[in-house]
């Protein structure tokens, strides 16, 4: 495998991973991890008092769905990263409406920009986040750094 990312990954379009369904679980052990103490994070009738079906998530919840989405292009030979010269380098969030306890979403991984800086490779990538209806949730663009030699 080659060290050098591919530019041409640039522009990519990965298909619609599969439908990833949100538990009220995973909501608050991510709001104790992170520190949250909001009751919409882990009490339910909170958060239907607040209006909400259910508990919802902590508006930075989807990194772990990102990332695993991200693994297609990563993981991809031809994309050539070497994940052991991989550095995080930013994260943003654009949600649509909260994600809640009980959503189904569906993770789309689109590969935007690839290039080269210092002798390193800054890549950009955005998962968009449907339901299964189809309408936008949210999306998480990620920059990572390959290193260079």
């Amino acid at each position: 495998m080659t060290t050098t990312p591919d530019p041409a990954f640039a522009g990519r379009t990965y298909p619609a991973g599969p439908v990833h369904t949100v538990s009220a679980a995973k909501i608050a052990e991510f709001a104790r991890a992170t520190g949250s103490s909001s009751l919409l994070h882990t009490d339910a009738a909170a958060a239907r008092e607040a209006g909400h079906a259910d508990v919802i998530a902590p508006p930075t919840f989807l990194v772990s769905l990102a990332q695993a989405t991200e693994a297609q292009y990563i993981e991809d030979p031809a994309a050539g990263i070497d994940f052991t010269r991989v550095v995080h380098g930013q994260e943003s969030f654009a949600l649509h409406r909260p994600v809640v306890a009980g959503d189904r979403l569906v993770p789309t991984l689109s590969v935007e920009s690839v290039r080269a800086a210092g002798g390193h490779t800054m890549i950009t990538t955005r998962v968009d986040l449907a339901d299964e209806a189809g309408a936008e949730v949210a999306s998480v663009t990620s920059l990572i750094v390959v290193r260079g030699d």
